[in-house]
């Protein structure tokens, strides 16, 4: 019987050593390595993160790559702010998603993951080739060091990001399951969109949450164990698909409530890989 790894998110700007301490803290053997500020992609870092994984024993599982620009985590503005999408801000952030790609080559780490934005669902929309082109050129440069390409999902119906990774038909394309955000985003149930892309899962978040219950908000983050994500079906339906690797908790707040929060999730997740 397949045991799945447990981790939790660690960014980047508070420092590797301590956020992988923390980690170690924890008792989790893995993290994903969260990094919004492309100044700090230097190889000092890269030497640092790989010192601070060394000494306490942390795999680090993806790069999560955010990148510059305004980004408004709603329906009204999402679509013209988020990811690659918007034409207006594509150069800028291809650059950073290679920088991303450049110091996930050097620590080792076998991939970049990031929000690729309101991917249009009409494939004639005339934004989509572009958006097509823009993959391609970082997901051959990922292909080019060895890395996958991971979407991160939320903003995108599961068969919108089927057709996307059929459309483009690399090898190294990648899928990070974020449960919550496909309720979040009111695009899927999560179990369900494993029928739809689940092969093509290469990393999960444990995070949990809620339907929308506007049309203009997206639904609302909850403590894992408390959302709608029913985790007692989903990690059985993920190992049965073949999936091996980590569940990472993420807990979108700040302070002593986020620590309760993912020690809960520890406790929970424990129990079910």
């Amino acid at each position: 019987m397949t045991t799945l790894k447990l981790g939790v998110m660690a960014p980047l700007e508070h420092g590797p050593e301590e956020e992988l301490k923390r980690v170690h803290e924890f008792g989790l053997p893995t993290c994903q390595v969260v990094c919004w500020t492309q100044e700090l992609f230097t190889p000092a870092m890269a030497d640092r993160l790989i010192a601070a994984a060394e000494q306490y024993q942390v795999e680090v599982t993806t790069i999560w790559t955010g990148v510059p620009g305004p980004h408004v985590w709603d329906f009204v503005k999402g679509p013209v702010s988020i990811g690659i999408v918007p034409p207006e801000y594509r150069a800028e952030r291809l650059a950073a998603l290679k920088k991303g790609a450049d110091f996930a080559a050097r620590v080792g780490a076998p991939s970049i993951t990031t929000h690729v934005g309101f991917i249009p669902e009409n494939m004639t929309d005339p934004l989509y080739p572009g958006v097509l082109d823009a993959l391609r050129e970082i997901v051959e440069y990922c292909g080019e060091r060895g890395l996958g390409f991971w979407f991160e999902t939320g903003q995108e119906t599961p068969v919108v990001l089927l057709r996307v990774i059929e459309d483009l038909g690399y090898e190294n394309l990648g899928i990070n399951l974020d449960p919550a955000n496909l309720l979040m985003y009111g695009k899927a149930n999560p179990v369900d969109a494993l029928d739809v892309f689940g092969r093509y899962v290469r990393g999960v978040h444990a995070k949990d949450g809620e339907y929308p219950t506007n049309g203009r908000q997206l639904g609302v983050e909850k403590p894992l164990g408390e959302g709608r994500v029913n985790f007692p079906v989903l990690i059985p339906k993920l190992k049965a698909l073949g999936y091996t690797g980590a569940l990472t908790i993420e807990r979108e707040i700040s302070g002593p409530k986020q620590i309760e929060d993912i020690k809960r999730a520890i406790a929970v997740l424990s129990q079910l890989v």
